[in-house]
Parts: C-alpha cells; sequence; structure tokens
C-alpha cells in the first residue's frame, strides 16, 4: 500500500513537472505562434510537390526541401510584396471616397428622390420598415469605409513593418524547410505523447492536413481566379480601385453562401441606376457565370470530398477567425472548427458510452 502510494505521489509530481514544462514552452513559443501555425499548414499542403522532388534517386531530403521553400517564396513572398504597396494606396483611396460629398452626392441623387424607394417602401411598410436616401446613404458610407479601413490596416501592417515581416516570412520558410523534412518525426513524435489512442491521434491529423490543403489550394486557387477575373473586368469597364476591389473579391470568395456577390451585386444595381442597362447586365451574367463555375465545377475537383463541413459552419467559422485574428482567421477559423469537428466525432464514437455510465 505505501509503495503504490509513493508511486502516486511520484506520478503526479511529475505530471505537475510536466504540464509546467508544457506551460513553459508554449509561453517560450508564443511569439511564434501564428508563424508556427501558418508554416505547418503550407508544408502540409506543399508536401506532395516536396515528396514528388525528393523521389528522384540524386536528390537528398535537404535539397528537396530548399528547391520546395524557394518555390513557396516565388508563389506567396513576391506577389505579396508587389501587392502590398498597391491594396494600401487603393484601400486609403476608398476610405477617402467613403467620406467623400462626391459619393453622398450621387447617393442622394439616385436614391433619394428615385422612384425605387418610392417602390419599395409600400412594400416594406407592412413591416413597418421604411428606407430613406440618407440611411442609404450613410450605411454604404460606413461599409466602404470599413471595408477600406479593414484593408488598410492589414496592409499598412505590412508595410510599416517591412523588416518584421521579411524576418517572419525566412523564419516561416525555415520552419518549413524542417517540417518538409522531418514532418513524419514530429508526427510521430505527437503520436507518442498524446494519451490518445493511435487512430484517434491519426485522424485528427489527416482532418487538419485536408483542411490546410482545402484552404490553399482549393479555396486559396479559387479566390484568386474570382479575384482576378473580377478585378480585371472592373479595370475594363473603367471602375474605380479595380485592384482593390479584386482582393476583396479574393477574400470574399473564401466565404461560401455570399462570395463575390457582396461586390458584384451591388455593382450592378450601381450601372443600372447609372443608366448603363446593358453594362450591369452584362456585369449580372459574368458573375453567374464566374461564381457558378469556380463555385460548383471548379472547387469540388481541387477539393474533392476530403472535408465535409456544414456551410454555415464555414461561414460562422472564417468571419469569427477575421473579427479575432485580422486576415490570417481564414485559416484559423476553419483550423479551430475542424479540431471540434473531429473531437466531436471522436467522442460519439468513443467517450460518450462511458461518461454517461458514470
Amino acid at each position: 500500500m505505501e509503495v503504490r502510494t509513493s508511486q502516486n505521489m511520484i506520478l503526479w509530481f511529475f505530471l505537475g513537472c510536466f504540464l509546467i514544462s508544457i506551460l513553459l514552452m508554449g509561453w517560450l513559443l508564443s511569439p511564434f505562434f501564428p508563424i508556427i501555425v501558418l508554416g505547418a499548414v503550407v508544408a502540409g499542403a506543399f508536401s506532395p510537390l516536396y515528396r514528388l522532388i525528393s523521389a528522384h534517386e540524386r536528390i537528398s531530403p535537404g535539397f528537396a526541401s530548399m528547391l520546395t521553400c524557394g518555390l513557396i517564396f516565388l508563389i506567396l513572398f513576391v506577389p505579396i510584396v508587389f501587392f502590398v504597396g498597391i491594396l494600401t494606396q487603393e484601400a486609403a483611396e476608398l476610405i477617402q471616397l467613403a467620406k467623400s460629398p462626391a459619393l453622398s452626392g450621387f447617393i442622394n441623387t439616385h436614391f433619394t428622390n428615385s422612384a425605387l424607394l418610392a417602390r419599395i417602401n409600400p412594400l416594406l411598410a407592412n413591416l413597418d420598415i421604411a428606407i430613406t436616401g440618407e440611411e442609404l446613404n450613410t450605411t454604404i458610407s460606413e461599409i466602404g469605409r470599413a471595408v477600406g479601413q479593414f484593408l488598410f490596416d492589414q496592409a499598412r501592417s505590412i508595410a510599416s513593418n517591412t523588416l518584421a515581416f521579411i524576418a517572419s516570412f525566412f523564419l516561416m520558410l525555415l520552419v518549413i524547410f524542417f517540417l518538409l523534412i522531418d514532418g513524419p518525426r514530429l508526427i510521430r513524435f505527437l503520436i507518442d505523447l498524446s494519451p490518445l489512442p493511435e487512430e484517434q491521434d491519426a485522424k485528427l491529423i489527416d482532418k487538419f492536413s485536408d483542411m490546410a490543403g482545402a484552404i490553399l489550394f482549393g479555396n486559396g486557387l479559387c479566390g484568386i481566379i474570382q479575384g482576378a477575373a473580377g478585378g480585371a473586368i472592373f479595370w475594363l469597364f473603367g471602375l474605380q480601385s479595380a485592384f482593390l476591389w479584386g482582393v476583396i473579391m479574393a477574400l470574399l470568395a473564401f466565404l461560401p453562401i455570399i462570395g463575390i456577390g457582396v461586390v458584384f451585386i451591388p455593382t450592378v444595381i450601381f450601372l443600372f441606376l447609372k443608366g448603363r442597362i446593358a453594362v450591369s447586365i452584362f456585369f449580372l451574367v459574368f458573375y453567374l457565370l464566374l461564381s457558378g463555375s469556380v463555385e460548383y465545377l471548379l472547387k469540388p475537383r481541387v477539393v474533392g470530398k476530403r472535408v465535409q463541413m456544414h456551410t454555415l459552419v464555414v461561414f460562422l467559422a472564417i468571419i469569427g477567425g477575421l473579427r479575432l485574428f485580422g486576415i490570417l482567421g481564414i485559416i484559423y477559423g476553419p483550423l479551430i472548427a475542424t479540431a471540434f469537428l473531429t473531437l466531436t466525432d471522436i467522442y460519439h464514437a468513443s467517450y460518450q458510452r462511458l461518461i454517461e455510465d458514470i
């Protein structure tokens, strides 16, 4: 009995020390947590490319990882540096436009005394709702200012801390370099450390890997296509801040349900009210073709059926992630939701009955 008590005391003492060491290690790495998470996501997404390169007999794992990191640098770093300057300038212009008398004058001219409001308000009268030109003016101006301010803050945080951004990016590449080489060993270490059964650990890791691939290659590729195509159409028809709206559409493409329609539908209405009826119809048809082909033809082929998550959950996860973490919330939100839903499945399959029997 005394031996068992002594062993229990030793066990609890060790677990206490071990828990403290984990907390201290987490505290030590906390400044680099976003870099580590982003590096792990990018490494997971590019690991098939690394395996393809390293499969060649004459290429060592280190050199294959270096080549992969070089491609990641060209794909991610160069476009980011190129886009940030333009995005900062156009976002600042959008903020100024939202505050300018020109926008207010246009809204008042086309809405305050328009036949459109005269037709809409009787329909809303049954709900005790009335829309005025002043309310529309305030709402549209606030939306433009909020969108512009968000993107301006994100771009300015990079532009104003150029050295910090460069250092963080190359630190992320360093994390990716070693994760590509030693990723399987790290996963094995985490599985051995976890008290969960190995199949449950493997399920969690597989879900994270699938979600990382869906975010970067599925949503990322589809977002770039929709943003580039939408921005190009805005530029061809002479609409202001085409690059900015292209970036906004690329980000909105991550959101299910609404997507790039948040930009295209108001643009169609705007062009219609300005009397450019043929152009507004073209924009509507272009939006339906672009969104439909990407969302229902391309994205299912790229993502496949690996990530099964309800559309509303994805939408709320991304919105919540953006509010909490900024632009990186596009990645963090779905990963957190993935962890919750996977653990929920494991709970129902393995632990719910145990808890009910207590």
